[in-house]
């Protein structure tokens, strides 16, 4: 199994109480972190308004961070989970993408979605396009970007986007371009566009849920004469990890009381995600015990969100010592 692990960077309340001044250092240290140890991957969110509410706390900008990773990082890949594709043009996006890329020397991942924060979209002007046709519109952008990346030009005359030989160069330094992630368990649509593009797919981590994405994703490679063993299935954990149980309730006990002040009577349900069968939170034998079930459904690329990460490194730590090895 490949490990990646989401960075803080405020989107969900998890840089509250310290100084905006800070923000960037204590990032790049947590990056540089992970760029010496075990991690394969690491990731942030494409996100502008805080969750479960919007709030006025820090969310920083994912494809400006990703160039700050890659100036200030050697070996870890980096990328996000996932790009929104209604937020940026596709060319100008596959043109960001590829000047990250020679910034990091060929590290660049590319995760990407039709994008679903209604408040965010609506906030920044974007509207909020039904769901067929945010659909379209990564559709049109993937068919884009992998023109892009392959021949340093896309033209398309789709129905949201059109383009005349939009250039792009230099090409990224990754042959073949930059591993596209299609992210979205939708069935009918987001998975056949996985099947034809995707060279990872991201969806649910709730064990029976991840085994049925994996069987219709299966059957779109299936319709359309694709080897579904070229695709690496990815899920994302939020993970809270203690030596013992009790270490376990103390460490999201302290969670909830750092955004409880923020949250006010949306805390509950915040917190009800790191009780549900979604969420990875135990003891290191606990976690292994669980992954090796998803591994055994499929899952090769287990991706986690710490978080508690910017406050306290030792559950990061832990998983580290006892987790990744057991696994990888």
């Amino acid at each position: 199994m490949r490990f990646g692990t989401f960075l803080p960077q405020g989107w969900r309340h998890d840089l509250v109480g310290i100084d905006p001044a800070d923000h960037w250092p204590l990032m790049r240290s947590l990056a540089q972190q992970a760029d010496a140890g075990p991690w394969e991957s690491l990731w942030v969110y494409d996100h502008f308004h805080t969750v479960p509410v919007p709030s006025d706390e820090a969310t920083h900008e994912a494809w400006t961070l990703m160039a700050a990773f890659a100036a200030s990082t050697s070996r870890i890949r980096l990328g996000q989970m996932c790009t929104c594709m209604g937020y940026r043009n596709p060319a100008y996006l596959a043109k960001v993408a590829a000047t990250v890329d020679h910034v990091s020397a060929g590290r660049v991942e590319m995760g990407i979605g039709a994008g679903w924060y209604e408040h965010e979209w609506r906030a920044y002007g974007y509207g909020f396009p039904g769901i067929g046709q945010r659909l379209k519109m990564l559709a049109e952008g993937v068919d884009i970007m992998r023109q892009a990346w392959t021949t340093g030009q896309a033209t398309l005359d789709g129905e949201h986007y059109q383009l005349d030989g939009a250039i792009v160069q230099p090409l990224p330094r990754q042959a073949g371009g930059i591993p596209l992630w299609i992210a979205g368990g939708g069935e009918k649509k987001t998975l056949r566009i996985a099947a034809e593009y995707a060279q990872y797919t991201n969806w649910s981590s709730v064990p029976a849920e991840f085994s049925h994405k994996k069987q219709i994703l299966e059957a779109h490679c299936a319709d359309i004469g694709r080897d579904p063993a070229e695709i690496v299935l990815s899920a994302n954990f939020n993970t809270v990890i203690g030596a013992t149980e009790a270490d376990v309730a103390d460490r999201l006990a302290a969670i909830e009381a750092r955004v409880a002040p923020f949250l006010g009577d949306a805390t509950e349900g915040f917190m009800a995600d790191y009780h549900s069968d979604r969420a990875l939170v135990g003891t290191p034998a606990q976690a292994i015990e669980r992954l090796q079930d998803m591994r055994d459904r499929g899952l090769a690329y287990a991706i986690h969100y710490f978080p508690e990460m910017a406050y306290d490194r030792s559950g990061v730590e832990l998983f580290e010592r006892e987790v990744i090895p057991a696994l990888s």
